[in-house]
């Protein structure tokens, strides 16, 4: 095990969404002017600690799965002796600590305590309760990055929930259509590893249709903020015009369902969306900040 083994157990790209997430869900419930650069930088930090955390324990625990799939099966834990292993274990134990800490230190103890349960939602309720066991899997373990955004409010005031929580909701019905799309490319490596991911159970055309109505939930739970005055038209909008974009996308894919190149359209495209999503909640509550 080398120390680029070890960046790859944190997946940083991953890290770097649920970041990013964090930030977000600050500045949606921050007032214009107010953002101070110090706590989104530690808000940063803290969620990329805990992020990585999840992820070497995923990759610890999945090892064997790994090793069935071509798409995993270089990963640095595969073949690790018992030694690296529990490395990794103590790095992952670390990494967790030092970011639940820092955050209940310089932030304060609602900030951690979303940070460790979205850890525990991914690492424990996700990989290892339901992973192996059910295709709601993904459905039931994306709630680990709706608390991202809860996190990111909470450093501004914990008080404030009616908005991270619809924000919230949003991530957690994102996360399906998101993941779903990617198994659809690869349902034949979750397939030779036993992996019940929904692709992997069922044809082409039903995984299309979960996808789709997934995705109607999802563009209309992204209004809610809108509808109930959270947030005003710039983001109604804006979120509006990204959420026609991806059923758009959804229903293409319902009409080919094996068209890879559709399914891989669809993932992507589910990024866009929330990026989109993410871009109409800056604008709309800092878009004088941003003119000045």
């Amino acid at each position: 095990m080398t120390l680029a083994h070890y960046m790859e157990l944190c997946k940083f790209r991953i890290g770097t969404i649920i970041a990013l997430t964090a930030v977000i869900g600050y500045m949606a419930v921050s007032e214009t002017g107010s953002v101070d650069a110090a706590t989104v930088a530690v808000l940063a930090l803290v969620m990329v600690l805990g992020s990585a955390s999840s992820s070497v324990f995923n990759h610890l625990y999945d090892r064997d799965l790994d090793a069935l799939m071509k798409r995993t099966a270089r990963r640095p834990l595969v073949a690790a002796s018992a030694a690296d292993r529990r490395r990794a274990l103590a790095f992952a134990a670390l990494l967790l600590a030092a970011g639940v800490g820092l955050a209940a230190v310089a932030l304060n103890w609602v900030v951690a305590a979303h940070l460790f349960l979205g850890a525990f939602v991914y690492a424990i309720v996700y990989t290892v309760w339901l992973k192996r066991r059910t295709w709601w899997n993904i459905v039931v373990g994306g709630a680990a990055g709706s608390f991202a955004v809860l996190a990111g409010a909470a450093a501004v005031d914990p008080g404030i929930w009616l908005l991270p929580l619809l924000m919230a909701i949003t991530l957690f019905l994102w996360t399906p259509p998101h993941f779903w799309a990617l198994a659809l490319l690869l349902r034949d490596d979750y397939r030779a590893a036993g992996v019940p991911m929904l692709p992997a159970l069922v044809d082409g055309r039903r995984s299309a249709v979960a996808i789709l109505a997934n995705a109607v939930l999802l563009v209309g739970s992204a209004a809610l903020p809108w509808i109930l005055g959270e947030l005003g038209a710039v983001y109604g909008l804006l979120s509006l015009l990204f959420g026609l974009h991806f059923l758009h996308t959804a229903v293409a894919l319902l009409r080919d369902p094996d068209n890879r190149a559709l399914a891989r359209r669809t993932f992507f495209g589910s990024m866009v969306y929330l990026m989109g999503v993410f871009l109409a909640v800056l604008l709309d509550r800092h878009l004088p900040m941003l003119w000045s």
